[in-house]
């Protein structure tokens, strides 16, 4: 039996270090393709190509006793390598006389992000620390773009500083609330302003497919060399006003933190063994658990701001305990009955989006199953 296994063993690694040549094969490819988009400014992502390409893959693959499913999760994982091997080959520059790009908390994790990007299109890039403000004014002049991107907690008062802006110049920030700091950048500036917020944090490997926030403030025409640049990085923009924004980050952000630190304090008040809760745990669980734990291996400070920054923060988090009460209301009287009925009208208002979420994240839990390793 041992003779037999390792003999088919052994054509198994045969079989994967073809895998691997292969592989190796189609990253050189997707340089090339990097390096024609860069010359003529097409976006690194493409969905409709993508989509059209996953759906011939699936038929073949099927058609070879291939699942569909097993194809794809491994086309989207090359396709992840693919954008960021076609990131580092760089990026058309779409406005090349704008002058020189400032960002203003550019040693900061997000800044450094922006201005990694820049750079790769070609922009000249500096940055003004807290250190830098007794010359800020030579810093800053012929800038064509200034990015604000420090705490919330500073950022209106660094935007108040910048009165004496180029009127040509783009000012933008980069926060996670919109409404005031947008404010503050129309009054202190009489030139272009755009507000962002990058649903993403500083360890992406690259910006394709992720989500930023545009809030326009004043001469949309000024900022779209701006939006046209960021759909070349492969974000995807999605256009709100201030006030909707920070409603909806009420319930993305501020409650989701909360609650996700919430239930991580009273692990530790608890003095839960983790260990074991990972050994006992079902993929959903260590998913959760794991989406937990992220939340405390990173800065406390942004979360505190995130969660502070608004009175609507703390209204909505008071609401979601009122909530959370007369759930708790409803076990404690053993109402069996009254929790169905309120578990059936969840469903109901999360309607065919409860089915799409159930089929997305069997995706995920396979994932994080498959990256379980038991001694």
């Amino acid at each position: 039996m041992a003779a037999e296994l390792n003999a088919l063993r052994d054509k198994i690694d045969a079989v994967d270090k073809q895998l691997i040549d292969l592989l190796a094969a189609r990253l050189a490819l997707v340089a090339e393709v990097g390096e024609v988009k860069s010359k003529h400014g097409l976006p690194i992502y493409a969905p409709e190509r993508e989509a059209n390409m996953l759906a011939r893959r699936r038929a073949e693959a099927q058609a070879l006793g291939v699942p569909g499913d097993l194809i794809e999760d491994v086309l989207r994982r090359i396709m992840r390598e693919s954008y960021t091997s076609e990131k580092e080959t760089g990026f058309k520059c779409i406005n090349p006389t704008l002058g020189k790009v400032v960002i203003i908390g550019g040693q900061g994790q997000l800044g450094r992000v922006f201005g990694h990007m820049f750079s790769l299109s070609g922009y000249q890039v500096d940055t003004l620390e807290q250190a830098d403000w007794p010359r800020a004014d030579a810093i800053l002049a012929g800038a064509g773009l200034v990015m604000v991107a420090v705490p919330i907690d500073i950022t209106c008062q660094i935007i108040d500083q910048l009165s004496t802006l180029p009127a040509h110049c783009l000012l933008v920030d980069v926060t996670s609330v919109k409404s005031e700091p947008l404010a503050h950048m129309l009054a202190t500036h009489s030139g272009p302003v755009l507000g962002l917020h990058p649903m993403f944090g500083p360890d992406v490997a690259s910006l394709a497919k992720q989500v930023i926030v545009c809030c326009q403030g004043r001469d949309a025409g000024a900022s779209q060399w701006l939006l046209d640049q960021m759909t070349i990085w492969g974000a995807r923009l999605q256009h709100v006003d201030a006030s909707a924004h920070d409603e909806a980050m009420t319930l993305i952000q501020a409650l989701r933190h909360f609650a996700t630190f919430a239930y991580g304090w009273h692990l530790c008040q608890e003095q839960a063994n983790v260990e074991r809760l990972l050994n006992l745990s079902s993929p959903i669980y260590r998913l959760e658990l794991a989406m937990v734990g992220r939340l405390f291996a990173q800065d406390p400070h942004l979360y505190a701001d995130i969660i502070l920054s608004s009175s609507q923060n703390l209204a909505m988090i008071r609401r979601y305990y009122q909530n959370f009460g007369d759930v708790l209301g409803l076990l404690e009287q053993g109402d069996k009955a009254g929790f169905i009925a309120a578990f059936e009208r969840v469903s109901e208002f999360f309607g065919d989006y409860a089915t799409q979420f159930l089929r997305e994240s069997r995706s995920l839990l396979a994932q994080a199953n498959d990256r379980r390793q038991h001694s």
